[in-house]
This record gives structure tokens, sequence and C-alpha cells, in this order.
């Protein structure tokens, strides 16, 4: 019996890796794709965790394949950086059971500090890449992509943007369908899974020939679908902006979608070009399929007239194809004028337990370099305590780099949060040691992976699904790893913060330092009591201002006020007002 649900590109991932028979799912929370592995964690049946970083996952992945286990990976676009080193040799070795990974790319960087296109990783790790375009396709592609990669014997890449991801659609389900786990028989053969030299040389070999075919199956031909209206123009086309085109013109123009992005079907790319008189190519970012058309020695246009940057929307297409001479239907307007949003630029929650060490590394003057989450905003106004940051792992490493420079006797901090510090900061610390450089690494625990969405990690003491896990200590693991001292710092203690930079610029040993006091968005964290300003004390120094705590804003007369239900009850406000105007608001009021 057939049923419908509106669900989004994740969810229908995740429910498609279900009825494939996933045994296990693992990745490493990033936005866009954190919530596939959240949702398929509320089927039964599938092991499902996250990993301390993209690479283990991949790893922990690639072995329950060769035990003969169908494994879902899950991380975004930047995660697939980390993981390429055994991506890559992954598929000359090919899979027992099914192995597909869904890289969620951020055309636009909403969450991201770079926008990649990972269409490329699938060229240069010969992996197929399929492209869905909407929620039933996702969940479609996904129990597809298993099956390929077992019939090809090649890891298979599934790669969503955005829009895919977390855009909703109607998909049709299965209402009787069961899970059952997928199971092959694990069979040692050291040939094929040992990655030494003599056999990847055969094992590529196998991995031309098998791409070679790919093409040629005939569930994938079906992803590529040609709807020939006209001979004039045609549109080739994947994913989102498939969605994008079809908006703009209808069925104004022909259009070739493509399923199937590598390896490309030239056969089905040739035949479209021979009915249309002029081709032009749609695709967010990179000019990879213009690229690819064109050294089939097809004439096409694309990103002469639309833009490598961003995320893609229905006006950039139909005003770029405008200028391109195609006739766009009238569409309304979405608002008569457009409005005028004030800013709202990012800020540290009211009460984030971050705020208190970037306030007080500003007021220590100390070069820190940063990382990637919540904690990158403390280097954006007022706060503006970061000097630099690049990359997961890079708060310590860039500190290695610039304590090179720094003045004699200086000292660069480096700070990361507590997931950070798990995924690949640890390796940085043990490299400051080693090295003997002059770098004090900060790790910032707020018991959680914070910006993605408060998912677990190896610090929460719990997995994914909710169960008891080994709480892990960074104190403990920086004094493992050759520091001396580890000072522990509560986030709302501003005179401990600044005396703990201090106490580490100064000192002569190995010195690190953990600030640990909860997220203020975690069950069960209580707030505080609210404070308040008295605003027959307040000289308006606006101090209070230069925390950028979203609480605390200026009334008409200048004076600062708290909004007493965002208030956290930090207290920070009445640590850094030197006039004793902020208080605690009594019972009463």
């Amino acid at each position: 019996m057939k049923t419908k649900a509106v669900l989004t590109g994740n969810e229908a991932v995740a429910r498609g890796a279900w009825e494939a028979g996933v045994g296990l799912g693992v990745g490493y929370p990033g936005t866009p794709s954190t919530e596939i592995l959240e949702n398929l964690a509320l089927y039964k049946g599938p092991e499902v965790v996250w990993a301390v970083n993209e690479k283990v996952a991949l790893e922990e992945a690639y072995g329950a394949s060769i035990g003969g286990l169908r494994t879902l990976v899950t991380m975004k676009h930047v995660g697939l950086n980390v993981a390429a080193d055994p991506l890559f040799t992954a598929a000359y070795m090919g899979v027992n059971g099914g192995m597909v990974i869904a890289v969620a790319d951020d055309p636009g960087m909403h969450s991201s500090q770079n926008e990649q296109d990972n269409r490329w990783y699938a060229l240069h790790a010969k992996v197929p890449m399929l492209e869905p375009s909407d929620s039933q396709e996702c969940l479609l592609y996904t129990r597809l992509a298993f099956e390929l990669s077992e019939r090809y014997d090649v890891p298979v890449l599934l790669r969503l943007v955005t829009r895919t991801s977390h855009a909703r659609g109607v998909v049709e389900l299965s209402a009787d369908t069961e899970y059952e786990r997928v199971r092959y028989e694990y069979v040692r053969d050291p040939k094929k899974y040992m990655s030494l030299p003599a056999n990847c040389r055969l094992r590529k070999q196998i991995l031309e020939k098998n791409l070679a075919a790919v093409v040629s199956d005939e569930a994938v031909k079906t992803l590529d679908v040609m709807d020939i209206t006209g001979t004039d123009v045609g549109i080739i086309t994947a994913g989102a902006s498939y969605n994008y085109v079809r908006e703009v013109f209808g069925d104004r123009y022909s259009v070739l979608k493509l399923g199937l992005v590598y390896p490309l079907n030239e056969g089905i790319i040739r035949e479209f070009a021979g009915k249309v008189k002029e081709i032009y190519v749609v695709e967010e970012l990179d000019p990879y399929l213009e690229m690819s058309i064109k050294a089939l020695g097809i004439r096409c246009e694309g990103k002469k007239y639309i833009t490598s940057f961003f995320e893609l929307n229905p006006q950039i297409i139909a005003d770029s194809l405008a200028e391109a001479g195609l006739v766009v239907p009238e569409r309304e307007a979405a608002v008569d004028e457009p409005l005028e949003v004030p800013a709202r630029p990012p800020l540290l929650c009211a009460g984030c337990p971050h705020r208190g060490f970037f306030y007080a590394a500003r007021r220590e003057k100390v070069m820190l370099t940063g990382d990637i989450g919540c904690y990158a905003l403390g280097g954006v106004p007022p706060l503006e305590a970061i000097d630099a940051s690049i990359c997961m792992g890079g708060g310590y490493t860039l500190a290695l780099g610039l304590s090179l420079i720094a003045p004699e006797g200086e000292k660069v901090f480096g700070c990361m949060g507590d997931s950070t510090f798990y995924h690949s900061g640890i390796t940085g610390a043990i490299e400051a040691v080693y090295n003997n450089r002059s770098i004090i690494p900060v790790v910032l625990d707020n018991r959680i992976t914070a910006m993605t969405g408060h998912q677990e990690n190896p610090g929460t003491g719990r997995l994914l699904k909710g169960e008891a896990a080994y709480e892990q200590q960074p104190e403990k693991l920086l004094q493992a790893v050759g520091y001396d001292r580890v000072l522990v710092v509560h986030a709302y203690e501003l005179e401990s913060l600044r005396k703990a930079i201090r106490e580490a610029k100064e000192a002569a040993d190995r010195v690190a330092i953990v600030v640990k006091t909860p997220c203020r968005l975690l069950k069960g964290v209580k707030p505080g009591v609210p404070y308040k300003v008295d605003a027959g004390v307040c000289r308006k120094c606006k101090a209070c201002l230069k925390l950028g705590c979203p609480a605390i804003s200026l009334n008409p007369e200048g004076v600062p006020a708290i909004d007493p239900i965002t208030c956290f009850g930090c207290g920070l406000c009445a640590q850094v007002c030197r006039n004793k105007a902020i208080d605690e608001v009594e019972e009463e009021e």
C-alpha cells in the first residue's frame, strides 16, 4: 500500500537508506547534512553513530562495507576534504556491501567557510555521483545508489545542496515496508582490500571498466530525462537548478535533466544537442557540466550569463538568460517594492559560555586564532578577539605558524570548541609539544556540538541515540599529550578568565586552558536570575554593550536596558560595569 509524506531531502535520504537495508549510518554533523543521521536514528534497525570526524566516519563505514553491510556516510561539503584520503583509495579497492556517501554542498555559504563544488571530487576520485533535485528523488536515488555500488563494485556519492537538503516535498512511501538489514558474506580477500601498489594497479583497471559500465545501466539511464518541446533552445541542468529552470520557463524550452553527474552519459547529451540549435547550461557554482559538455565538442553557454557565485534562484536565472536572449514569461513580483530589512549580524546567544573568554582575551591583548563553530563569532564586532581562522582544527595549527613571528616572550593563543578538539584539534596540541612551540591551546568546552544543532560528541557522555558512553575530558587529554598544567575555568567568571590568560602567558612550563561551562541552550541547563540596569546609577559608559549580548540594548534615553526574558543571568554585564549599575532582578520585580 502506498502512502504520502512531506519530507525534507535529508529526511528522504534517511528513509531511502532505511528502505535499502543499510546496516551502518555514520558521519560528522555539518549543516546542511546533519539531519540525515538524526532522522535515520529514529528508525529501528540500523546502527547509527556520530564519528569524531569525517575521515574516521568513512573508514569505519568502509570497514563495515568490507564486512558485508550496506553503509551510509554523511558530511557537509568541506568534510569530504577530511575524508578524501580513504575515498580515493576505496574507489580503487571496491566494496562488498554497498557504500553511499551523502555529501551536502552549500552554495551561498549559508553556514560554511567556502562553497566548494564537490562534483569535482567525483571526477578526480573516479566515483559515480547521483544528484537528486527534490525529496522524492532523494529517496529513490539513495536506494539506487546502494544497488549501483554493489553492482559496479565502487562507492557512490550522493550530492545534495542546501536547498535540496532542507526543502520539503511530497514523497511516496510504501506503508508496509519493513526493515531488512542487507548482509553479504565476508570473504577474506587481501588482494582486493590491501592497498598495496601492486594490488591497486590491477584494481584501477577494474575501476575504469566498471565506471564505463555504469552509464549503460538501465536503471541509471532513467535518471537522465530529456524533454523536447522545441528545437530552438535547449537547457541542460541538474539538481536544484532544474527546479528553478522549470519554475521560470515551464515547458517553453527543451530541457535535459541529468541525474547522473559523473560519469556523464555522453550519448544522451549528444542526442539532445542534435535536437536543438542552441544549448544553455544552468548549474550552481563551477562550470562543471559546461566544461564537460564543451570537452565533447558541443557548443554551449553557461557561465557567460549565469553567475558562478552563491546560490541560484528563479529570479537570477530569469534575468541571466533574458540577457542571453531567451524569452522569459512574465512572473508576478514577490513584493511590490523591495523591503528594507534591518541588518541582523550573527551574535553569540545571550548567556553563551564563549563570550567571557573572548572579552577577556581582547582585554589582555593576546594574539588569538580561532576555529569553525559558534566561537567563530568571537571574531565579529564588538568582541573582535580573533585574529584568524581557517578550518576545523586550524585553531591550534594556525597558532603554531604565527608563533614563529610573535614578539620575543609573547605566546599565541589558539581556541576551539570541544567537538572540534576531538575532531582534529588534538594533533595540533601534540604538534605544539613536539616542536616546542609557544602556544596556549584553549578548549571552549560547552559540552555539546552546538552550532549544528546539539549533537553528541565524545565529551558529552552520550551516543547519538542517547545511550550512555565514556565521557572524554579535554583537560586529561591535554595532560596526556604533554601539557604540564591545564587551567580549568568557569565561563562566567571574568576575573578568573583574565587571571588564567595572564598566568598562561607568563608561565615557563607548558600550560593549556579549558573553559568548561555547558551551552545555555542545552536541555536541563537552567537560567540564572536575570539582571537589570539601575538608570539612576548608570553613567552611559556603554561598557556592557561591548560584550555583544543580544539581551542588552539602548533605550530612547541612551541608557542600556536588559530584556529580562532574553537574559540568561550569566552576570558578565554586572562584572564589567564599573559603576555597579547592574544587579540581579529582585523576586518581587
